[in-house]
């Protein structure tokens, strides 16, 4: 049975609580202070099943310092039911609550006239008339006007079937996203512990579901749930939702608190907004301190104004649980009136001013008629090397699984993101920095001829150093797929050569036969140097050139001819086939005819080669 979930509003002692008693037969007012003083002070609630829908009533307080309460619960509802008492006619928190309802986008509802048998015909006609210029040019424009009283029971029948038409309507939430469930109730009761109330945004929750409590994190589990007052194994999104949680205490768990999927979403402390102004409230000074109501939640903020078009960024005194698209209503801080609303564009901004240029063309291009597609790619532009984590087109840009692969594809088909791994990365970031990577190492191979390439781990922190490593690997792979480059611990451009002088030439082959020649016993480098007679700064430079491209070998301070240490390895190995096991010191150096200075580097160079292992004072070959 499809749930909806009605919202009352109107002037206090208009007769909400009393019509939603006399709809369904449940009093809303459950607090003692509610009953002794005849009015509603914080939200109530009530379920009603009629016309093959499930109805979950939340009724509101009417009066002016309980709006604060009444927005706690208009955030979850689907559509309103908009009371009006006929001998009253329309008042101030009538026009409150509905300028509210307004800003909010509440797209549907009922108006209920109470009391009409209060009134006669000419009194009932004139509040209607007066309703009726209320709301005209709105969401109500159209909607039913029905005359009730609650205490006669005129008129609830066909309030009720009117509710079920409206109830038709009604878009369905998301079921299919991550779960949010603002929390508007939070209550311990004996033999279950935590439970807490609210109406469930999004998602799916499961009787045993593992959630997280926002902002504090806090790992929490689902016990049992009832939907609309009824046991249940599942919650599906528009559901009112009672929870009993596990690994929580009621102390913890407070009003404008947030169920969620873990890793789902992420405290913010500032957002780019897109405000609308009540016609009557009085210009937004920039950084006004304002009052930002959002989902059951009130948090106070500083609104930095970007112009004259309704761009701002407010700056939050405590956490938000924010996504693209959300709604909001914003009041004053002082006195604490309603004065205007909007919507979040994005809830996890940079710190880049917002009254320079370049902030106004950034919010019109998050602006919600440009579209989530081009909100998604200043995401991912600003995120540079970085790359924007794909949950975050849920988590962020406000988007169901379903829809979030579908645009990140879109993007990835227009060539504006390229996905490496689970990060999407501006496709122009990539080639900007591709580009910028074959200059480094062009400009690099004209300065050192003599040098194989950039060191891989120099070029990343030089170009790449705030973007994540699969961002780096993914553009040199790139570039190796195309033959522009080779890489391995150091980069260099395809079909690079050293260029070596003859000079540089005559050392190289001299080093190499002096080195060939000493076997495994050389002398000093240095030595070498001096005995061949080159001149000291080529053949320094030679030398490492040789050990680079392992020619030579380097064991601690001395160097052998790679040729050397192959032929001693193939005779260890040969000894082992002819049945020799074991090595020592004193054996190795009267076999090779080599001292200890030698020896000792030698066998554990063997060591590490995995040809020989040492136990005690020996050697093992293996």
């Amino acid at each position: 049975m499809p749930s909806v979930v009605i919202g009352t509003a109107g002037h206090i002692d208009h007769g909400k609580s009393s019509l939603v008693l006399a709809l369904t037969g449940t009093d809303p007012d459950r607090l003692k202070e509610e009953k002794a003083r005849g009015i509603t002070i914080d939200l109530g609630f009530a379920h009603l099943e009629h016309g093959g829908h499930h109805f979950a009533f939340v009724d509101v307080p009417g009066h002016e310092r309980f709006v604060r309460n009444m927005l706690a619960g208009a955030g979850g509802i689907d559509a309103v039911m908009l009371v009006v008492a006929a001998d009253e006619s329309v008042m101030p928190q009538t026009r409150e609550h509905f300028h509210i309802c307004t800003l909010l986008h509440v797209g549907a509802g009922v108006i209920a006239l109470t009391k009409s048998d209060l009134v006669d015909a000419d009194a009932l006609e004139l509040c209607r008339l007066e309703v009726r210029e209320l709301v005209a040019g709105s969401f109500l424009e159209s909607a039913a006007i029905i005359a009730v009283s609650s205490r006669t029971g005129e008129g609830l029948d066909g309030l009720r079937s009117e509710l079920s038409r409206t109830a038709a309507s009604v878009p369905r939430r998301a079921a299919d996203g991550p779960v949010r469930l603002p929390i508007d109730r939070a209550f311990s009761m004996r033999g279950f512990g935590t439970v807490i109330t609210g109406t469930l945004v999004s998602g799916r929750i499961h009787d045993t579901a593992p959630l997280v409590l926002l902002p504090s994190g806090r790992d929490v589990k689902v016990r049992g749930l009832q939907v609309h007052g009824e046991p249940a194994t599942e919650a599906v999104a528009g559901q009112r939702t009672a929870l009993n949680l596990g690994g929580v205490d009621v102390g913890d768990v407070s009003r404008g608190d947030v169920l969620c999927t873990p890793r789902a979403f992420e405290p913010t402390r500032r957002a780019d907004v897109q405000l609308e102004m009540l016609a009557e409230a009085k210009p937004l000074r920039h950084g006004a301190r304002v009052r930002f109501h959002h989902g059951t939640a009130e948090i106070l903020g500083r609104v930095a104004l970007s112009g004259e078009t309704g761009d701002a960024r407010i700056r939050f005194e405590a956490p938000a649980i924010l996504t693209r698209g959300d709604r909001f209503i914003l009041r004053a801080y002082s006195p604490p009136i309603t004065i205007g609303g909007g919507t979040v564009l994005d809830p996890h901004p940079g710190r880049g001013a917002v009254r320079t240029p370049a902030g106004r063309a950034r919010f019109a291009r998050l602006a919600t008629t440009a579209g989530v597609r081009e909100a998604i790619a200043v995401f991912v532009d600003e995120k540079a090397g970085a790359g924007l984590p794909k949950h975050a087109l849920m988590s962020r840009a406000g988007l169901s699984p379903g829809s979030a692969a579908a645009v990140a594809a879109e993007l990835r088909g227009a060539g504006v993101v390229t996905e490496i791994g689970d990060l999407l990365v501006a496709s122009a970031w990539l080639a900007d920095r591709s580009a910028a990577l074959v200059r480094m190492i062009t400009h690099h191979h004209a300065a050192e001829p003599l040098s194989p390439g950039v060191p891989r781990e120099q070029a990343r922190e030089r170009l790449f150093g705030r973007a994540a490593p699969a961002v780096f690997d993914h553009v040199v792979a790139a570039l190796e797929r195309s033959g522009t480059l080779v890489a391995r611990d150091t980069l260099a451009l395809a079909g690079h050569q050293l260029s070596l002088s003859p000079d540089e030439i005559r050392a190289q082959a001299a080093l190499a036969t002096s080195f060939l020649t000493a076997g495994l016993a050389p002398p000093d480098a240095r030595t070498v140097v001096a005995a061949t007679g080159l001149d000291a700064a080529v053949g320094e430079r030679m030398l490492k050139l040789m050990v680079r491209e392992k020619a030579l070998v380097r064991l601690g301070d001395l160097i052998f001819h790679a040729d050397a240490l192959a032929r001693l390895k193939r005779d260890v190995r040969a000894k082992k086939a002819s049945g020799e096991a074991r090595l020592d010191v004193a054996l190795f150096k009267e076999r090779y005819g080599i001292s200890r200075k030698f020896a000792i580097p030698l066998l554990e160079y063997l060591d590490r080669e995995r040809l020989t292992r040492r136990v005690g004072d020996a050697r093992v070959i293996l």
